[in-house]
């Protein structure tokens, strides 16, 4: 491909030889000739210089350095967005593969009263349980498992090894990665008096609205009452626990490991750290940011704060705390020492508080 064909396509300008053939993308820092790259992040600026890509996708008001050792700088794309381009150019150049086959594999087990729309795709080993509804264009993996009476959106797609539970609902353009259970029951035990625990009976559904994506082994529990409910366009890792009566806002993104205990409340666009712990029946206020490991016992009620440490505190407090932190032992040393010193004085002030008293007992007698 032209490089001036990939400029039609991205809206871009050209800075060097449009002339060039583009035979893929790859990394800034393992580009060849012929490969084309990005740049958006400027602790990336570095390779540039020595970069054997031809081509580099950059900002329209990205400054270039200068070439070193008489290495030829790569012809710039200049766009409005590095990034989101080169993501363009990734499609072109290397379109996702189709997760399955069109049609109903023939060891797909589904059940009579199960309604499938028009152009599914269901795998090997599949079931689809009694008066569940896949609709139009949904794809569901290889042992894939939808329980009584799942409902999953048009042109959703489940990968393989997925377990939706009963009752279940999955909205349209939902993708969710092999492994993750969706409905299992809420961790709810009521303690009885010979120490024993009474299991609660789970009896909500998990509802997943439209354009949701959540990750590989990612576990989502049923209500106990009512929904669990993660809500359009929010974005989830792999290995996250989402308890029971959790409500996750829109466009929230959530990283690896990060747990979210029951009836708490996320608002819209909040973004979560990986191995976040959040404790139940708290409101995340939305455009909330919250740094990894972090670990929120109170509710967020400012919007749009970024909180980090355990306890979560402010961004800048954190800081200033673990800065702290890397001084104590100075600080300690510090102490010892004033202690030395202040033990020393005072037994000097007691010495000479001692011999003024028996001057003046001499000076009386």
């Amino acid at each position: 491909m032209k490089l001036s064909d990939i400029a039609v396509l991205l809206k871009a300008d050209i800075e060097g030889e449009a002339s060039l053939d583009i035979a893929r993308v790859a990394r800034i820092e393992e580009a060849v000739e012929g490969d084309i790259t990005f740049l958006a992040n400027p602790k990336y600026v570095e390779y540039l210089p020595g970069t054997n890509a031809s081509a580099v996708i950059v900002g329209r008001d990205f400054a270039a350095p200068k070439p070193v050792d008489g290495h030829r700088l790569p012809s710039l794309v200049r766009v409005d967005d590095p990034y989101l381009s080169f993501l363009k150019m990734m499609l072109k150049f290397q379109p996702p593969r189709d997760p399955l086959p069109p049609g109903i594999h023939p060891t797909a087990v589904i059940a009579p009263s199960a309604k499938l729309g028009a152009n599914i795709r269901i795998g090997a080993q599949a079931v689809v349980g009694e008066r569940c509804r896949v609709d139009d264009g949904a794809i569901i993996g290889h042992g894939t498992i939808l329980c009584d009476e799942v409902v999953v959106g048009s042109h959703s797609l489940l990968y393989h090894n997925i377990t939706v539970r009963e009752g279940c609902i999955i909205g349209r353009g939902v993708i969710i990665h092999p492994g993750a259970t969706i409905g299992s029951d809420g961790f709810g035990f009521a303690p009885k008096p010979d120490g024993s625990y009474e299991k609660i009976p789970q009896l909500g559904i998990v509802v997943i609205e439209d354009d949701v994506e959540i990750g590989a082994n990612c576990t989502i529990d049923r209500a106990t009452l009512g929904e669990t409910r993660i809500m359009k366009g929010t974005k989830l890792d792999n290995l996250i626990q989402v308890a029971h009566n959790v409500v996750i806002g829109e466009n929230t993104v959530i990283a690896a490991q990060a747990g979210i205990s029951g009836s708490a409340k996320l608002g819209n666009n909040v973004m979560i750290g990986g191995q976040v712990g959040i404790t139940g029946h708290l409101k995340i206020a939305d455009g909330t940011r919250i740094g990894a490991q972090s670990g929120i016992h109170h509710s967020i009620h400012e919007p749009g704060q970024t909180l980090f440490g355990s306890p979560a505190l402010p961004k800048r407090e954190a800081f200033r705390i673990q800065g702290a932190l890397t001084q104590l032992p100075d600080l300690i040393t510090t102490i010892r020492e004033l202690k030395e010193t202040i033990a020393d004085l005072k037994s000097r002030l007691q010495q000479n508080s001692s011999e003024e008293k028996g001057v003046h007992k001499e000076e009386s007698s």
